[in-house]
Parts: structure tokens; sequence; C-alpha cells
């Protein structure tokens, strides 16, 4: 089920040598990274961290090129006035391969309520360390499979 698991898992807040037959960037480290931009809401720090070419796959949309994914984050943080995103669990699948799950607690511009919600993201980063694909998928398990078959396409 998860092809090299016991030599890329990484539980959040531990650290651990990275093999040497790992030949793609720290796929943690990237997600990190990225987390913790977007927590910051510095969009580009955030940029930095993808392909020009990149392409996201939201629950509703497909965008192409890092300025169609900058413009979904700007409309995201432009409609919350709070907008967190805490990595619970981080796999790399190999072959530039990441699935993660991550808990979003959100509250809308002028509301006193937050949004909570779990997702499931499914990540290729090619080899100059830079994300070329993000599958956010609301069901867990459909980003897992998502992951399994990208890492499994790729190897």
């Amino acid at each position: 089920m998860w092809p090299n698991a016991a030599r890329h898992w990484e539980p959040l807040g531990y650290s651990s040598a990275v093999s040497e037959e790992h030949t793609t960037p720290d796929l943690v480290e990237l997600s990190r990274q990225a987390n913790d931009a977007f927590n910051r809401r510095d969009l580009d720090a955030l940029m930095r961290l993808f392909a020009t070419d990149a392409v996201m796959l939201g629950a509703t949309n497909t965008y192409v090129g890092a300025s169609a994914i900058r413009g979904l984050w700007e409309a995201w943080f432009d409609a919350f006035e709070h907008l967190h995103i805490e990595l619970d669990e981080h796999r790399d699948l190999g072959n530039g391969v990441s699935f993660s799950i991550a808990t979003q607690v959100a509250r809308p511009i002028g509301s006193s309520g937050e949004v909570q919600q779990r997702l499931g993201f499914a990540r290729v980063t090619g080899a100059d360390g830079l994300c070329v694909r993000l599958e956010a998928y609301p069901e867990i398990e459909d980003a897992r499979a998502a992951a399994e078959r990208l890492a499994e396409e790729r190897g």
C-alpha cells in the first residue's frame, strides 16, 4: 500500500536522516515551508515553492499556472479573517509524490463563527524542489488514492 513507507514516513515534529536512495528534495520540509508561508499569508514565499506551470486541482476547479494558483489563494485570504492550516500527517510515497492530511480552521470576514475541515492533499514535486501538481480533496481516502496513483505513474 505505501511503497517504501518505513524509509519515507516522517511524523510531523520529528526529523530523521534522508535515505541515500532518496533523490528528490525533502518533501516533508517543503510541505512545512509551504504551510508556514500559507499561515503567514506570505504569497511571495508560498509561490516560490511552485513551478510556473504548476497545476492545482481543487474541490471544484482546476488552476493552471502559478498566477492562477496565486489568484485562488488571494481570494481565500480576502474571504477569511482567520485562515490556518495545520499539517496532521505527511507521507513521502517516493518518486517525488507525497500525501498529506491537514486540518483547516477558518473564520469568514464578518462572522464570529469558525469553520473547521480536514483535507487530504496529493503533491508532486520536481527534482528542482518545486511543486508541479497539488491536488486537494475533501475526502481523505480520495487524496490517498490519488497520491498512490501518482507515485505509481511516476515510478
